[in-house]
């Protein structure tokens, strides 16, 4: 019989929340400042996934124009009730939104305000049986000073407000250290709180239930690490194909890779959800790194998540975000047809003109384990003062660039340090000059190897030079990200211009 391996994604799509339409699989996850935001995956199978749309173009609040490391998208929760797909999404520093749609590939509606507050953070709605409709959601005490709980408020059908304040169901202070992230669901009689425990890296997966939706909740742990490699299963949904037959997605923090996604088996015994395998004899669960398919799932689905680009199309794939809220002036696709024109942008309403503060940087998500990216470039539209580049965002980042100078072309290594990871944060940036590239067709190279990386870079008939190699680090919550980027060094309105002729992406599997 044929098997999947874990995890099933190996990409920072972090906070997973699924649902089962008919014979369809939904995801979406948290993506920060990352914009547009929220991406929405597509299943048939659970195993082979691909992106289908965002459900957040932008975010409505001003400081999101700017890049906000650590703030915009977190947790949400996705949910089809009645024909319509509802997606609740927490802005920590905002309050609680939420956006719906008949049609997942096409438009979402508009954030509606369900809950201007802050430090409400992962919701996720809930419809009763008998009509009645619920919040339940968590507290983030670097935002509200509260930490540990989970709160219930009802909410008319429509999720469009909030009938009351809400009221505690639960404190894990005591043993559940940490618990947020919660998804509400009802299954024979009972009440169930899926919540992670734990902290993002170490954590472990409870499952809290009750006959009264209030409680008072009995608690179980579900998932641990145990004697595994996974650290920190937890965090994620689960959907039931069958009453024998349900599945548990959940993110594993992998460092620089961001948070990837495992699929586990799941049963259950005594109305009591068993997830994943049993290996050290103490009753929990722990994940598995392969398992079988069963019919369900046999029917194998060619998806995948699509790296590559030629630029062909009027609009940007979905394989790439913004570092804000996107805007129009930064890029074309149809000026120079089969091409990706970045214009060299100033960053006056940054904290500096540096990268972590550039909001018309263009990233993309890397995918492990290793891969290699190759770009072919165009500079000649840049001008004296205008700067681009290529390279690899966290905490610490270095890019490959290329600068018009008075006196020519400059090729040269910038390094990031980012000394204060939260929100705008505190960043240091030098530049070395290594080299000098007067063609004006130009490829760069990323080889990526187990967390480390390394630049190539070389003109149409001459041979390729290597950088040392770099240490690959995570950003604020997030993985480490390839960037795109053309900006102009002296913060001035430029009509320069880099043309990226492709973006060609290849995976090494181990």
């Amino acid at each position: 019989m044929m098997r999947w391996q874990n995890p099933i994604i190996f990409s920072d799509f972090s906070d997973p929340d699924i649902i089962k339409v008919e014979d369809d699989f939904y995801m979406v996850a948290s993506s920060f400042t990352y914009l547009p935001g929220i991406p929405l995956l597509h299943s048939k199978d659970l195993i082979h996934w691909r992106r289908i749309n965002y459900c957040v173009r932008s975010l409505p609040f001003k400081c999101y124009n700017q890049p906000n490391h650590g703030a915009g998208t977190w947790a949400p929760a996705i949910r089809y009730h009645k024909g319509w797909f509802y997606v609740f999404v927490p802005l920590p520093d905002e309050g609680i939104f939420v956006t719906k749609t008949q049609d997942p590939y096409g438009e979402w509606s508009p954030l509606h305000c369900l809950k201007s507050t802050k430090g409400w953070i992962d919701p996720c709605p809930f419809w009763d049986e008998d009509g009645k409709a619920y919040m339940i959601h968590a507290f983030a005490k670097s935002r509200c000073g509260i930490k540990h709980r989970l709160a219930i408020c009802q909410m008319n059908e429509e999720a469009t407000e909030l009938l009351d304040e809400g009221k505690i169901v639960y404190d894990g202070e005591q043993r559940n250290p940490t618990i947020e992230g919660p998804k509400l669901y009802k299954r024979n009689g009972y009440y169930y709180i899926f919540a992670p425990a734990g902290g993002v890296e170490t954590g472990w997966q409870v499952v809290l239930r009750s006959k009264k939706l209030y409680g008072p909740y009995e608690e179980k742990v579900v998932l641990h690490q145990g004697e595994t490699q996974v650290n920190g299963p937890h965090q994620g949904g689960y959907v039931e194909l069958t009453e024998d037959e349900c599945y548990f997605v959940h993110f594993q923090d992998a460092n620089y890779y961001g948070r990837i996604v495992h699929l586990q088996p799941m049963s259950w015994y005594n109305d009591w959800p068993f997830i994943g395998q049993e290996l050290n004899g103490d009753g929990i669960g722990e994940p598995v790194v392969e398992w079988e398919r069963t019919n369900t799932l046999l029917q194998e689905t060619p998806y995948n998540l699509i790296k590559s680009d030629t630029f062909n199309q009027t609009s940007l794939g979905l394989q790439w975000q913004w570092q804000a809220n996107p805007n129009e002036k930064w890029y074309s696709l149809t000026e120079r047809p089969n091409y990706l024109r970045l214009y060299a942008m100033p960053n006056k309403a940054g904290r500096e003109n540096l990268l972590w503060y550039a909001p018309h940087l263009l990233t993309q998500m890397i995918e492990g384990p290793d891969f290699e990216v190759e770009v072919e470039i165009d500079i000649s539209g840049l001008l004296v003062g205008d700067r681009m580049g290529i390279g690899l965002l966290g905490h610490q980042y270095k890019a490959l660039t290329l600068v018009r100078k008075t006196d020519g072309l400059k090729l040269e290594l910038l390094e990031g340090n980012v000394l204060e990871t939260s929100k705008e944060g505190l960043v240091a940036e030098e530049k070395t000059c290594i080299g000098i590239l007067e063609d004006t067709t130009l490829y760069f190279k990323i080889l990526f190897k187990q967390g480390l990386y390394q630049f190539t870079y070389w003109a149409q008939n001459t041979m390729p030079q290597k950088t040392d190699y770099f240490k690959a680090t995570k950003g604020t919550w997030v993985g480490a990200k390839l960037m795109l980027f053309c900006s102009n060094d002296n913060n001035e309105t430029s009509s320069g211009y880099c043309d990226f002729a492709s973006f060609k992406w290849q995976s090494h599997s181990i």
